[in-house]
């Protein structure tokens, strides 16, 4: 299954309050169940006034939908191509 990263703008979002990112995380599970098993979340980075996601999805335009029924923009979608760790640059 492709990998992406969401690059997505919410102003504040470092400072989101424990309780404000698990209400958050909480309805993207409901909606990513809507969606079905074809797409899944993997994890989230928090920066100042971003936040950028990890998904399995089958394409771009399932990541586009999940978007707009979460009700939080997707203002960057790139497929993943390659994976590097520190452990395999040895």
């Amino acid at each position: 299954m492709p990998k992406f990263v969401i690059e997505r703008a919410i102003p504040g979002a470092g400072k989101m309050s424990p309780e404000q990112i698990k209400g958050l995380s909480q309805k993207n599970l409901q909606v990513l169940g809507e969606l079905g098993p074809q797409i899944q979340w993997l994890h989230s980075y928090f920066t100042d006034d971003k936040v950028y996601c990890v998904i399995w999805a089958p394409d771009e335009e399932t990541i586009r939908e999940h978007s707009r029924r979460l009700g939080v923009p997707a203002d960057r979608v790139s497929a993943v191509r390659q994976l590097v760790e520190s452990a395999s640059s040895e």
